[in-house]
């Protein structure tokens, strides 16, 4: 024990013991709860003991700092999903049944945990701002086995863009399953995993039906780039959309732009109504983009399709993007009760254009309910979607991203 103080050598003797292991269990499972609530930057070490009425030095035992606590939940969250996608791959030799597998395997989960047979794990929305090298390193592997559920046909394997840029978009399907699955009933899960994996596999276009033609909507409203609330709003969303509610503090924003806290409350009430505010300027520009993809015409399809790729080629490219609606897992419920309301109003316009292209045959018969929440989860993970399609130019997005949610995860790749 050379080297170590008297704390590390007493941890390190118990580590191996049950009572030891028992502890540090509960004590991850109650920081769960925290930062599914919370958020990584919402989470305190004295809450999480509060929920095992325990101390804080208590917690400090098992985990020297919130950061270290934070890293275990994410770690063993991604753990969780990696034996999911462990699930997949083993179920079978083509992509339709290891995709099928996959959501099947999760689903399973999700209700086991719901009725508690199974531990519930960190969501992990903001898991990039803890800036753990090993929650980082394991995601990133995670990631590469994921990419085996998805390879394409012997006589036409996809290319590693095109691998990438679709488990991107099926596990962030996934995790923005847990968002809606808590308006499903429990013991529909069956059902659901049924009709998601169908979306997910063949996607919404009628087989053998061609890709609607369109323009790209012009979606930025004009605007003051050095205007102090357009700043404000750009740095804020910026900071949410990577480390959530809690992550995007008045220091930090300030910080980010350079400015005083004096500087921000004179431009700000409150940080909650500048993220009101960012919330709202996020509805605008998708309101903006159904209503002029309406107002264009033509089929269902073509309506929601336009409408999909326009926002995504904003997300990408925008002065200032949409802010992903996941924030909203960590926002308070003083504010978040409405703006949870105003995200589900634009997912039943989904739904709308998907029932109208049922009714004009230009979307295959599908749960409109199941596709809409794809849809949304789709745009979400949009702001992501450089980083894990290593290559993927901005205007290659609709091509090897957006079109196959519409076409199917297992529709060919794009011809070059």
């Amino acid at each position: 024990m050379a080297g170590l103080d008297d704390g590390e050598a007493l941890k390190g003797a118990r580590m191996p013991t049950r009572r030891f292991e028992a502890r540090r269990n509960a004590i991850i499972a109650s920081a769960v709860s925290e930062i599914n609530v919370k958020g990584v930057r919402g989470m305190t070490l004295g809450d999480v003991a509060a929920r095992l009425d325990l101390v804080p030095t208590g917690v400090i035992y098992y985990f020297k700092n919130k950061e270290e606590l934070a890293a275990a939940c994410f770690l063993r969250a991604i753990e969780r999903y990696d034996a999911l996608v462990a699930e997949g791959v083993a179920a079978g030799r083509d992509d339709r049944a290891r995709l099928q597998a996959f959501i099947e395997a999760f689903l399973t989960f999700k209700r086991k945990a719901h009725l508690g047979e199974a531990e519930e794990i960190a969501i992990l929305n903001d898991a990039r701002g803890l800036n753990s090298p090993a929650v980082g390193e394991a995601f990133v592997a995670m990631f590469r086995h994921a990419r085996d559920l998805l390879q394409g046909p012997p006589e036409r394997p996809l290319p590693r863009l095109d691998r990438s840029a679709r488990t991107h978009l099926l596990l962030a399907e996934v995790f923005w399953g847990v968002a809606w699955l808590q308006t499903i009933d429990v013991e529909d899960y069956g059902r659901i995993a049924h009709r998601m994996g169908g979306v997910l596999a063949d996607g919404i276009l009628p087989a053998g039906a061609a890709w609607p033609a369109f323009e790209l909507l012009p979606l930025a409203a004009a605007a003051d780039p050095d205007d102090p609330a357009e700043l404000f709003l750009g740095a804020a969303t910026e900071l949410i959309n990577q480390e959530g509610y809690h992550g995007a503090s008045v220091e930090r924003i300030s910080a980010r732009l350079n400015v005083s806290k004096g500087a921000f409350y004179h431009h700000n009430a409150t940080k909650d109504e500048l993220v009101v505010a960012c919330f709202q300027r996020t509805f605008q520009i998708m309101w903006r983009a159904i209503r002029a993809a309406e107002a264009d015409g033509g089929t269902g399809m073509k309506v929601l399709a336009q409408t999909c790729v326009s926002l995504v080629h904003h997300q990408l490219t925008g002065r200032l993007p949409l802010l992903r609606s996941s924030a909203l897992s960590t926002v308070p419920k003083s504010i978040g009760d409405e703006l949870i309301r105003e995200f589900d109003r634009i997912s039943l316009r989904f739904a709308s254009m998907l029932c109208d292209g049922i009714a004009d045959r230009s979307v295959r018969p599908v749960d409109v309910y199941v596709a809409a929440q794809l849809v949304s989860g789709m745009i979400n993970a949009s702001a992501d979607l450089r980083y894990w399609a290593e290559g993927l130019a901005t205007d290659g997005a609709a091509a090897h991203y957006v079109r196959p949610l519409f076409e199917g995860l297992l529709s060919p790749a794009p011809a070059a």
